[in-house]
């Protein structure tokens, strides 16, 4: 069953790579009482991710946190060394949390994954965002064919 708004946020680890190699980050933790902007990417490095997704959120940073948001973070199923390379690459810096979920736990426990084995792939997270109050969901998009309705700008009108 996928979340939806009024769901809280899953109990899990997810990782995220530090100077001193991948550290733990509970999702208890990471999202209690603040606002968070969070989305998910079926993989790094990929077109569309890195071109569009990704990109988005690093040039709307400031413009989200001047709407409340006090973190933004991406989530793909991908390990923690991939997610700081990523996030190297597209020069985040401070504005977005690369979170990896390298066994898929936090997207299977959200119902939000994409079976892409016969592409090669795995199991991946779909595209997503949403709009989390307190670990607990207030809105929440899912790609259905194009990314815009996940995109930082969208999010922004919303808010």
């Amino acid at each position: 069953m996928t979340i939806k708004v009024g769901d809280k946020i899953p109990s899990v680890t997810l990782n995220v790579m530090t100077e001193d190699g991948p550290d733990a980050v509970s999702t208890d933790d990471f999202f209690a009482g603040k606002k968070v902007a969070i989305f998910g990417v079926p993989g790094a490095f990929t077109p569309t991710c890195s071109a569009k997704h990704l990109p988005g959120f690093v040039a709307n940073a400031d413009a989200l946190k001047a709407k409340g948001v006090e973190a933004i973070a991406c989530v793909s199923v991908n390990d923690p060394f991939v997610m700081g390379a990523w996030g190297k690459d597209q020069g985040v810096g401070d504005k977005v949390a690369m979170l990896a979920d390298g066994s898929a736990k936090f997207t299977k426990a959200t119902g939000l994954e994409l079976d892409l084995t016969e592409r090669g792939l795995g199991v991946r997270c779909q595209r997503f965002s949403m709009v989390v109050d307190d670990g607990t969901v207030s809105s929440i998009h899912i790609d259905e064919g194009t990314f815009e309705k996940t995109s930082a700008e969208t999010m922004l009108s919303e808010l």
